[in-house]
C-alpha cells in the first residue's frame, strides 16, 4: 500500500506540474491572441484614416499608437497620450515577441505583458503597441497552486484510507492464519486454522492447511504410538534374556561368559527405559505440579557419591534453593549429564548450582575432548553422535541430552553447551529466577 501511494504521489506531483505549465500557457497565449485582435482592429483604423483620439477600447487593454520618431498619436483612456509605453529597444523586441514591462508606467499594480503590431506602408509605418495587465494571470496562477498544494494531499490521503480499509479488510483472515499457525508451531497442539465463511482462497488456503496439519498430527501420532509400543514390547525379550542368564550363571557358568551380554543387556534396557520416556515426553501431557520442587544440593551430592563410574564425579559450589522440577525428574536429567560427562572427561566430572540475579545455573563441567561450536546444536537431535564419540562411547544410547533439554524446556528452562574452563564440555541447566526458590525449612 506505502509503495502504491508514493507512485500515486509521485504521478499526482509530475500531473500537477504539467497542469499548472499547461494553463499557464495556454493563459498567456491567450492574451497575446487578444492584444494581437485588438492591434490588427487599430491598425485597420490607420490606415483608412479615421483613427479617433481617444481609442475606444473594452476590458483592461491599453493602446497606444506611436510613430517612427516615438511620438504617441493617440491613445486609449486609461493610457498616457504623450509620454509612449516602450523605450526605442523595448519597442523593437516587442515587434518580434511580447515583453513584459512594470505596471507602474500605467499607475497599475503587477506586470503588463506588450505587443507591437506594425500598421501599413501608407500610413507611415506607425505602430500599435497593446498592454495586457497580467495581474489576474498572476492571481488564477497562485489560486492553481493553492488548489493543488490542498486538494491533491486531501485526495491521497483519502485514498490511502480507503485503500487502509479495504486491504486491511482483505488481509484480515491472512493474519489470523498467521497468529494460528504461530499458535500450533509455537505450541505443538491440536489446534486448527480458522476457515473463514467467504468462500474465496483465504477460505481455500485455510482449508488445505487445516487438512496438512490432519495429516501431520496423525503422523505423528503413529509415530509417538510406535515408540511406545516398540519399548514396551521390547522389555518382555529383554527380561527373559536376563532371566537365562542369571539360570546359567547358577549351573555353572561364570561372570566372563556373561560379561558382554549383560553389557549388551544394561545397554538394551537404557535404551527402552529412554524410548519410553521420550514417548511420554513427545505425548505432551501436563505436567504435575512439582510438589514439593527438588533441591539441587541433595541431588548432586547423591550423584557424587555415586563413584561405580569414573573419572570421579566432584561438586563445587552450590547454593541453596529448589528449582521448578520434581526429585526424579531433577536426578534424571543430572543422571543423564554426569553419564555423558563420565564418558568423554579424561580424569575430573564437576558439579556446582549458582543463583545469579536473573537465573539460576545448574553446571556439569569436564576436562574431556569437548564439542566443536558448529556442532552443539545438534548433539541435542536424537541418536546423533559425533565422529570421536562413536569411537568412544561404551554405553550411551545417543539420547540422553535430548531427553535432558525435553525436560527442562517443559519446566521452562533451558540447556545450553560452553567450553569448560577444564578444557572441556560445559552444560548449562538454566532456571529464570522467580522459577528458584529458598531452600524450605525442614521442620
Amino acid at each position: 500500500m506505502l509503495i502504491g501511494l508514493l507512485g500515486l504521489a509521485i504521478v499526482q506531483a509530475v500531473s500537477s506540474v504539467a497542469l499548472y505549465v499547461a494553463l499557464s500557457v495556454a493563459s498567456r497565449n491567450d492574451l497575446d491572441r487578444r492584444a494581437h485582435a485588438t492591434a490588427g482592429q487599430v491598425a485597420e483604423l490607420v490606415a483608412s484614416g479615421r483613427l479617433p483620439n481617444p481609442i475606444p477600447i473594452t476590458g483592461s487593454e491599453s493602446v497606444q499608437v506611436v510613430d517612427t520618431r516615438g511620438r504617441v498619436l493617440s491613445a486609449s483612456a486609461n493610457s498616457d497620450r504623450l509620454t509612449p509605453l516602450l523605450t526605442g529597444p523595448e519597442l523593437a523586441r516587442a515587434r518580434t515577441t511580447p515583453i513584459t514591462v512594470p505596471g507602474s508606467r500605467l499607475g497599475l499594480s503587477g506586470s503588463l505583458r506588450v505587443t507591437a503590431t506594425p500598421t501599413s506602408e501608407e500610413s507611415g509605418s506607425a505602430v500599435v503597441v497593446v498592454a495586457e495587465p497580467v495581474a489576474d494571470l498572476a492571481r488564477s496562477r497562485h489560486l492553481l497552486v493553492v488548489t493543488l498544494l490542498v486538494s491533491y494531499p486531501l485526495l491521497l490521503l483519502v485514498l490511502g484510507l480507503v485503500a487502509y480499509r479495504v486491504i486491511g479488510a482483505t488481509l484480515r483472515p491472512v493474519e489470523s492464519l498467521r497468529a494460528a499457525a504461530e499458535r500450533v508451531s509455537g505450541t505443538g497442539d491440536d489446534e486448527r486454522l480458522p476457515e473463514a465463511e467467504s468462500g474465496d482462497e483465504i477460505h481455500a488456503l485455510a482449508v488445505t492447511l487445516n487438512s496438512m496439519l490432519d495429516r501431520l498430527a496423525a503422523a505423528r501420532d503413529r509415530e509417538r504410538s510406535f515408540v511406545a509400543s516398540v519399548a514396551h514390547e521390547l522389555r518382555n525379550p529383554l527380561a527373559s534374556l536376563r532371566l537365562q542368564a542369571d539360570v546359567g550363571r547358577r549351573h555353572g557358568a561364570t561372570d566372563a561368559d556373561f560379561a558382554d551380554l549383560g553389557a549388551e543387556l544394561d545397554r538394551m534396557s537404557a535404551l527402552v527405559e529412554d524410548l519410553l520416556v521420550l514417548a511420554r515426553l513427545d505425548a505432551g501431557d501436563a505436567l504435575p505440579a512439582a510438589d514439593p520442587p527438588a533441591e539441587p544440593r541433595v541431588v548432586l551430592l547423591d550423584a557424587a557419591s555415586d563413584d561405580a563410574g569414573s573419572p570421579k564425579v566432584s561438586v563445587g559450589e552450590v547454593a541453596d534453593g529448589t528449582v521448578p522440577m520434581s526429585a526424579l525428574e531433577l536426578e534424571r536429567v543430572v543422571g543423564n549429564l554426569v553419564d555423558n560427562a563420565r564418558r568423554h572427561a579424561r580424569s575430573r566430572v564437576e558439579l556446582s548450582f549458582v543463583r545469579l540475579t536473573d537465573a539460576a545455573v545448574l553446571r556439569v563441567a569436564d576436562d574431556g575432548a569437548g564439542i566443536p561450536v558448529v556442532d552443539r546444536e545438534r548433539v541435542f537431535d536424537r541418536f546423533a553422535r559425533l565422529d570421536e564419540a562413536r569411537a568412544r562411547d561404551t554405553g550411551g544410547t545417543g539420547l540422553g541430552l535430548s531427553i535432558v533439554r525435553e525436560m527442562v524446556h517443559r519446566r521452562g528452562g533451558d540447556v545450553t553447551l560452553a567450553d569448560s574452563p577444564h578444557g572441556g564440555l560445559l552444560v548449562e541447566v538454566r532456571f529464570p529466577s522467580e522459577d528458584v526458590q529458598p531452600r524450605r525449612s525442614r521442620g
